[in-house]
C-alpha cells in the first residue's frame, strides 16, 4: 500500500514538472506572436530611472516608447516597448508581440515593407 502511494506521488510530481516545462517552452518560443508596425516619435519617449537594487523586469532598457501601432489588418493599438538607446526619429519598426510577454523583438522596416493596410493608415494620418 505504501509503495503505491509513493509511485502516485512521484507520478504527480513528474506530471507537474512536465506541464511547467511545456508552459515555459510555449511562453518563450514565440508561439502565438503577432506583428505590429509603428513609427518612432521621440516626443513620446520616457527615460528609465535607476532601480536602486530592485529587480529590473524590463531587461535594463534605458528608454521606453508607448506608440500607436497597427497589425497587418490595420487595427490600431498602443504598444509599449523598451530600447537601450533613442531610436531614429520617423523610422518604421516591425514589432513581434507575444500574448503574455509583450514586445519580444523589434526591427527597423522600410515603408514599402509595411503591409498595405498599415501603409493606408499612415497615408490617412499624413493627410490630416
Amino acid at each position: 500500500m505504501m509503495k503505491k502511494n509513493v509511485f502516485v506521488g512521484i507520478g504527480s510530481v513528474v506530471l507537474i514538472v512536465a506541464v511547467l516545462i511545456g508552459l515555459g517552452t510555449w511562453l518563450y518560443s514565440g508561439t502565438g506572436s503577432v506583428y505590429y508596425y509603428t513609427q518612432i516619435d521621440n516626443s513620446r519617449i520616457s527615460e528609465g530611472k535607476p532601480r536602486d537594487g530592485v529587480i529590473d523586469l524590463q531587461g535594463g532598457m534605458d528608454y521606453s516608447y508607448t506608440l500607436p501601432a497597427y497589425n497587418e489588418k490595420g487595427m490600431e493599438k498602443d504598444i509599449t516597448f523598451g530600447a537601450s538607446r533613442k531610436l531614429r526619429e520617423g523610422a518604421f519598426l516591425k514589432l513581434t508581440v507575444s500574448p503574455i510577454r509583450g514586445v519580444v523583438e523589434w526591427s527597423e522596416a522600410e515603408y514599402e515593407e509595411l503591409p498595405e493596410a498599415v501603409q493606408k493608415e499612415y497615408e490617412i494620418h499624413l493627410s490630416k
